[in-house]
């Protein structure tokens, strides 16, 4: 049975949440502010978390700055602020994805059902387990990622990005492409959130984030995963 964390202050939205993602068969555990949300995060090692923005003791961009420091569990952050750089912000600090209230019950069923089965998805048959390009190297069965012999911290989303981006090596992929295959058909973000995951991974995987090696932009289309090209032997000395 999947693990469900709510951490949100208002306790009738709150009961509806639990009663409704229960009858989904998910085990819910409930917060009502960010301290207690992050030690319940922490001692419960939840699947998802459903953070709300506006918490007593400890605001919601803080816990999601924290366990995006300790932990890679997905995030969806719900709030009533409609600004956009609140939105940005939550996907800055590592969140999966922002639900604005009021909001569908019926759509945010969708989204946490969504991120669970991307979750928990297996690879194929038809798709390598192991994939390599020079020092970098993922093991998608695992779900783990190493740089030569250290191993990277990838949240879900950049784990699964950086997964596409390899397995389709040379390839011009578009940022739509990128949104429907990463984050599903039913996720309402925008392209953004792709140029936000690309920054994020590069920081990570490129030896110099500001000249990419592995990941290319194409310009007005996208991303490009570029494979390192061998050295040349040198010729025979005569």
């Amino acid at each position: 049975m999947p693990k469900i964390l709510l951490i949100e202050d208002d306790p009738t939205l709150a009961e509806t949440l639990r009663y409704n993602l229960e009858r989904e068969g998910y085990g819910v555990f409930c917060a009502a502010d960010g301290i207690q949300g992050l030690e319940l995060a922490r001692s419960k090692t939840p699947d998802l978390l459903l953070l709300d923005v506006m918490l007593p003791r400890l605001d919601g961009f803080s816990v999601c700055r924290i366990l995006r420091q300790e932990s890679s569990v997905p995030i969806i952050m719900l709030t009533a602020r409609q600004d956009e750089v609140d939105r940005i912000a939550g996907l800055e600090l590592g969140a999966d994805d922002y639900v604005s209230k009021p909001f569908s019950l019926g759509e945010l069923l969708a989204r946490v059902r969504a991120i669970l089965r991307r979750t928990d998805r297996q690879p194929t048959g038809g798709h390598r387990d192991l994939l390599q390009a020079g020092p970098l190297r993922v093991d998608t069965r695992s779900r783990r990622a190493w740089c030569g012999e250290i191993e990277l911290n990838l949240p879900q989303k950049e784990f699964d990005l950086l997964t596409c981006l390899m397995r389709n090596a040379g390839m011009a992929l578009t940022r739509d492409l990128l949104l429907e295959r990463v984050w599903g058909f039913d996720f309402l973000g925008d392209s953004r959130t792709v140029d936000v995951h690309i920054r994020w991974l590069r920081e990570k995987i490129e030896p110099s984030p500001g000249q990419p090696r592995y990941i290319q932009t194409v310009r007005g289309i996208g991303y490009r995963f570029e494979m390192p090209s061998e050295p040349k032997a040198l010729p025979p000395k005569v």
